[in-house]
């Protein structure tokens, strides 16, 4: 793959549940070292765009091809061979035991013995964490313990580790106070260094602003249009969201109405 090939591409994607479609024609790329933040109001489509996309439900039609290869995605496990994993708000994670347990959670490494390989996990946890998170120092603490913003390292160790390529991050920094949004911010601008993409949902917009490279808003299941965040304000993006006007600095989606 060449570095313009787009990591992800999902193309004319549509879904409809009882008649009625929530997704609806969509198109959206993410490139290597690319975050992507997908806009919209509740009900606009786009957690369910993203959940096709990790194999949480299955498009009516559209494509998706990972690496400029057509593929198929059936369920998470899917994606995940693809390289496509996702950061849930809940993060998912089992609050009693510590950040190795959680990282080899259903994937524990075992000796030759078939006794769990607790030492080689923790080794790889603290180098993995290493290359996200230096500062990181609570490895034998239960993940409960942790701040909000250690237990999204936590959740994004365990993507990276199984070699993901792909990040999908809903809504990461809600509920967190300053500081551990900046931490956040931190993780997501080491990701990106390491040419790992990111598909980023927030209602946030000075997030996404500060992070994202483009932005594709979405209302009633269709894309109003995808800008580079250099290329519009947020006044500008915030309009899409509201009215579903395209300004000048944005490529409009199908549909889309101009200002």
């Amino acid at each position: 793959m060449d570095m313009t090939t787009p990591l992800v591409e999902m193309r004319d994607i549509s879904i409809a549940f009882g008649g009625i479609k929530a997704v609806d024609a969509v198109s959206v790329d993410l490139k290597a070292g690319e975050v992507v933040g997908l806009l919209g109001h509740n009900g606009a489509g786009k957690s369910t765009l993203i959940k096709i996309l990790s194999g949480a439900y299955q498009a009516d039609s559209g494509e998706i091809r990972v690496g400029g290869e057509l593929v198929s995605i059936g369920s998470p496990r899917d994606a995940k061979r693809h390289g496509i994993e996702t950061i849930y708000q809940t993060l998912a994670l089992a609050d009693n035991v510590d950040a190795a347990a959680n990282i080899f959670l259903g994937r524990e490494l075992l000796t030759p013995w078939h006794t769990l390989d607790d030492s080689t996990m923790e080794a790889e946890t603290r180098k993995v964490m290493g290359r996200l998170n230096p500062h990181f120092r609570r490895f034998k603490e239960p993940v409960k313990a942790l701040s909000g913003g250690q237990r999204q390292s936590v959740a994004i160790a365990r993507a990276i580790y199984f070699n993901a390529r792909v990040l999908i991050m809903d809504e990461p920094t809600a509920a967190l106070g300053p500081a551990e949004t900046k931490q956040v911010a931190e993780l997501i601008l080491e990701l990106k260094r390491q040419g790992i993409g990111i598909f980023l949902i927030s209602h946030d917009l000075h997030d996404v602003f500060d992070l994202a490279d483009r932005v594709s808003v979405m209302k009633n299941g269709r894309v109003v249009g995808t800008a580079r965040t250099s290329d519009v304000t947020q006044d500008e993006v915030l309009g899409m969201i509201i009215s579903g006007k395209c300004p000048t600095g944005a490529v409009p989606g199908p549909g889309a109405l101009r200002d």
